[in-house]
Formats: C-alpha cells, structure tokens, sequence
C-alpha cells in the first residue's frame, strides 16, 4: 500500500500543485495564513490543537490531481504562531475565522467552470470541535459533508453523557492543568509582548509544562511505535531546557484554561446537521470513548461510522494507512 501511494506521488507536476500560502482576512482584520495545495475540487481540513496544517501533507499529496486542499493555520499554531486571540473562547474565534475561510473558498471556486457552493470539510480533534462550532453558529449550507476525526461535541462529562475529553480519568487531569494553570499566571500577559520568555520561566514550571504536553501526546496514541515516537521527540535534557525556546506556551495555557471553565456543549445542534456525516473513530481513544462517540451515529440524521480498532486519538499517526485510506473513501463516495 505504501508503495502505491510512493507512485501515486510520482506522478504529479509539483510546479503546478506547488505548496503555497495565502492569506484571508478575518473579522476582525487579522489576516489568517492559509497553506493550500492541489487542483480540483475544493476540501477544507481543519488542525488538532498545536498542529501545524501542514502536518496533513503526507496523507493529501496522493491525492492533490483531483481536489485542491485548504489547511488554514488556527491563531496561536503552525505559520499563524504570532496571531493572538481576541477573545477568551478560542474555538468560537476558530469558528468564526473558519467561516470568513469558507466563504473565500466558495467565492473563488464558484466563478470556475462548474463550481460549486459548497465544500467539504474533515476536522480531527479540535479542529473537529470548531465544526461542531461552526455548525451552531453559521449551519450547514455551505458544507457538502463532513469528516468528523475522533471528536465528540461536548468536552466536559455531565450526569447524562460521560463521553467527555479523558473520559473517566477527566476529574483528576482538569486539576492538574488547574494547578499549572495557576502557577504559570504570574508569568502570562494579555499583552503578548509582556509575558514571559520560555527561558526564563522557572525550571520547575518549564517541567511541569513540558510534562503536561508528553502527558497528553501519550493519552492521545495506541500504538508502541507511536509512544517510541512520542517520548523521543518530546524528551528534554535538562542542561537543554535552559536555552529552549517555547514559542507557544502561553497560547496553549490560555486555550487549555477555556477547555477547562467553557462548558462546549454542542450536542444540542446534532439534529441540525442534516449533510453527509462520517463518523471517523479511534477504537482505542483515550481521549473520547469510542462507545460514547458511536452514539453519536443516532443523534445525526445522515452519519455513517467507521473504527480503526487498533488507532488510539491521534488516528493519522497510530493508522496512517487506515487515516489515509478513510480520507480518501470519504472525498470520493460523496
């Protein structure tokens, strides 16, 4: 399968499906860095939390002769990591950002030959939760259908629904990123040019963070060759962390302390969304129950599910053959 993909590949005129980036004006004025590669029809993917888009590449490249991908980078992450946010609530920002996207995509594809006025869109992790967003707030007749990456519309655990982020183990970490979240306030602005550089953040704050971050990288895989890859990457010597530089901590901090007080409910709005909806899961997620997550099936009025039994949360690297060959299936049954 590698190798058929490898030759797919080969075959593409990369000075026509050349990687670039452009930038669409938000709102509030901020222009939102957007890579886009391809030729074809129109397909929006929206990040995980601290994801750079571009991240999506590999599993895109054999398919860039027939679809045009769009990978915005969210406020705070990947080639937008000098944007901050306006507001406290990031994914209604992601939200609202993601519609001034959509809207520029639509306009430019409708003057072609054919165009349409509507797009797909696949969304992993919390990319997933600004859809559930989106769709609360804007509706769904600008999306053709949707590819929903192992995400639930709902990240707190109430008496009726214990499919929260974490699960059972929900209670214990929201306290833990409770106490970070203290420790690290003396040392956070709301004016980004005042915080405090990385170096010079206590060592024993820079543990705490850079642990929190493994932690939850390793909640979020399965597979062994994923925690190989997980503890290898993230691992920091000590005499290292005196010099490293952590261009993003604050924004992390701060979105993790909405994800932690903002109650982001959006099962309300299930009903509503009446496109085509695939339900991509993790049988092993850790962070969302693969059980609660399958109900979600019957709470949507066009929803079909397919598990990669042995992929924990972060399917595109625990499955990236199965992650691949779902994208694909998804782009090309609808």
């Amino acid at each position: 399968m590698i190798n058929k993909i490898i030759r797919q590949s080969q075959s593409f005129d990369f000075q026509t499906h050349k990687l670039k980036t452009i930038y669409i004006d938000s709102a509030d004025d901020t222009l939102l860095p957007v890579s886009v590669i391809g030729n074809g029809e129109p397909v929006l993917m929206l990040a995980a939390f601290g994801m750079d888009a571009r991240q999506f590449l590999p599993f895109i490249l054999p398919l860039i002769n027939q679809y045009q991908f769009y990978l915005p980078h969210f406020r705070g992450f990947g080639l937008a990591d000098n944007l901050t946010l306006p507001q406290f609530d990031f994914i209604e920002q992601y939200a609202s950002d993601t519609e001034q996207v959509i809207d520029y995509i639509i306009e430019k594809n409708s003057v072609k030959e054919n165009g349409s006025d509507k797009i797909a869109v696949a969304g992993i992790s919390m990319g997933a939760l600004v859809m559930w967003a989106y769709f609360k707030r804007f509706g769904t007749s600008k999306i053709s259908h949707y590819l929903n990456i192992d995400q639930a519309p709902i990240v707190h655990n109430q008496p009726d629904w214990q499919g929260g982020v974490f699960g059972a183990r929900q209670t214990e970490l929201f306290a833990q990123f409770e106490r970070l979240i203290a420790d690290a306030e003396p040392y956070i602005s709301n004016d980004d040019r005042q915080n405090t550089n990385f170096r010079h953040l206590p060592y024993s704050l820079k543990v705490g963070l850079l642990k929190m971050e493994r932690s939850f990288s390793l909640l979020s895989v399965s597979r062994k060759h994923s925690q190989l890859i997980v503890n290898a990457v993230s691992h920091q010597a000590p005499h290292k962390m005196a010099l490293m530089n952590h261009a993003t901590w604050q924004h992390k901090l701060r979105c993790l302390s909405a994800y932690v007080e903002l109650p982001y409910d959006y099962r309300d709005v299930l009903s509503t969304v009446n496109i085509p909806v695939t339900l991509l899961i993790g049988g092993c997620s850790k962070l969302y129950d693969p059980d609660c997550q399958l109900q979600l099936a019957e709470m949507l009025p066009n929803a079909k599910v397919e598990v990669l039994a042995n992929s924990g949360h972060a399917i595109p690297m625990d499955a990236p053959i199965g992650f691949y060959q779902a994208l694909k299936g998804f782009l090309q049954k609808n």
